[in-house]
């Protein structure tokens, strides 16, 4: 069966996404209030791991840059900025997210959805990334903003689990952080209502694992990359909010009933692939279709646990509330971890979530993430014999998109895919027969 020439058009519709817009447009608008009326502080934060439970407690207001920019990628806004950085000296090999969010901070903070308040504190989780360290540093420059570094040890334990001694580093960090949120605000943590937090972040995680468990199921109710996004921004932002729970329970339900009624986000599943790599933003419609067109459903992403491994069992303890923020900034984010740690989650993935396929999207602007995929490929194409297909743009930058090349990539491995599905069907006809 041959790929159908127009690809298959998704639609997002249900409740959920009506509730996702709702949500995040109200948080949106209190950061846009914050900006241009003064209402509340502003707390710049990295998505991999961090501590928003401890944020939220202060009723302080939780930034990403990540998020930022990526919104200017997604309304296809971020070139100016970038360049605007580039004439600043930054490099062209520059990771496109530093210079699309320092082109826009150095300008009017505005991005499509809100305005983007200047910092009160500039808390840089640090976790695998070293650029995250002079990013932050950067925007400490740039304006008044007090700067901690949260020093987050790689892991080093070759059982991939951190130390007592490493959580306990953390923690004490942590007890910094919060005597620094206590004069920004001019109150002390109210450690009940932390504990109260942590207990609702964890059921958030407890939905959010359920959800991306329902992938297992043929069909697949939704595709984990793609429509994982409109889950993510909720997740990040709203996590320890009695809005973010609400807004998990409304994707649970509605994702179970699809489950039931063997609905998926293709009239047809034919391919079921699991996807390492953000995604192009500037052009994530187009990269959809690619894909969509030949029947093929992201079933699960590394991308997904950029902030939190919970399917793999993680969940905050309102119990332990600092110490188990501590573990999931040491170990539950996929930043954080080595590349034999990545394997083996992908392995899990191809396995468990029964992918016929793997699919390595390399960032060019992201050097040190994306550095040791093409030694992922081998092993997963040599040592395992999954198919595996490594392509290459950009998640923010739009002048390393090329539309025609990775299409022709793309259409030729699920043609491939699909020649040797054909011959095992045949195989299996020929031996029945």
């Amino acid at each position: 069966m041959a790929a159908t020439t127009v690809a298959e058009k998704t639609q997002y519709q249900g409740q959920m996404h009506l509730l996702q817009k709702e949500l995040m447009g109200r948080y949106f608008e209190r950061v846009t209030r914050a900006a241009e009326q003064g209402e509340g502080k502003a707390v710049y934060m990295l998505i991999s791991g961090n501590p928003v439970e401890l944020i939220q407690a202060f009723d302080l207001i939780p930034i990403y840059p990540e998020i930022d920019a990526l919104q200017l990628a997604v309304k296809k806004s971020a070139l100016p900025f970038i360049q605007k950085a580039e004439e600043l000296g930054y490099s062209m090999d520059n990771c496109a997210y530093v210079k699309a969010d320092v082109g826009m901070f150095l300008g009017d903070r505005k991005t499509p959805f809100a305005t983007i308040p200047l910092p009160s504190l500039i808390l840089c989780n640090y976790v695998g990334c070293n650029v995250y360290l002079q990013w932050f540093e950067h925007l400490a420059e740039y304006c008044d903003g007090q700067l901690y570094n949260l020093d987050i040890p790689f892991l080093r334990d070759p059982s991939g689990h951190p130390s007592p001694e490493d959580i306990s580093y953390v923690v004490r960090q942590l007890e910094e952080v919060i005597e620094i949120c206590e004069r920004l605000t001019g109150k002390k943590l109210d450690y009940a209502r932390l504990k109260q937090i942590v207990s609702r972040s964890s059921e958030t995680e407890e939905m959010w694992s359920r959800i991306k468990g329902l992938t297992k199921n043929l069909p697949s109710p939704f595709d984990a990359y793609f429509d994982s996004v409109t889950m993510m921004a909720p997740l990040y932002c709203l996590r320890g909010t009695e809005e973010g729970v609400r807004f998990f329970e409304t994707a649970l339900k509605e994702m179970e009933e699809k489950v039931r009624m063997g609905a998926g986000p293709l009239p047809e599943e034919r391919f079921r692939f699991i996807i390492e790599g953000p995604p192009p933003w500037p052009y994530l419609r187009t990269f959809r279709d690619m894909f969509s067109k030949w029947g093929a459903v992201a079933v699960a992403s590394t991308y997904s646990t950029v902030g939190g491994l919970w399917e793999f069992g993680f969940r905050h303890d309102s119990n332990h509330p600092l110490e188990s923020i501590a573990d999931h900034m040491l170990q539950w984010n996929v930043t954080n971890r080595n590349f034999l740690q990545r394997y083996q989650q992908i392995r899990r993935y191809v396995e468990e979530w029964h992918a016929d396929a793997l699919v390595i999207h390399s960032v060019k602007s992201c050097r040190l993430f994306s550095a040791g995929q093409g030694d992922m490929r081998e092993y997963f194409t040599k040592d395992l014999n999954v198919p595996t297909l490594l392509i290459e743009s950009d998640l923010e930058d739009p002048r390393y998109f090329s539309e025609a090349q990775l299409k022709n990539r793309i259409d030729a491995f699920f043609e491939s895919l699909e020649h040797k599905k054909m011959l095992r069907a045949g195989a299996e006809a020929g031996g029945v027969a």
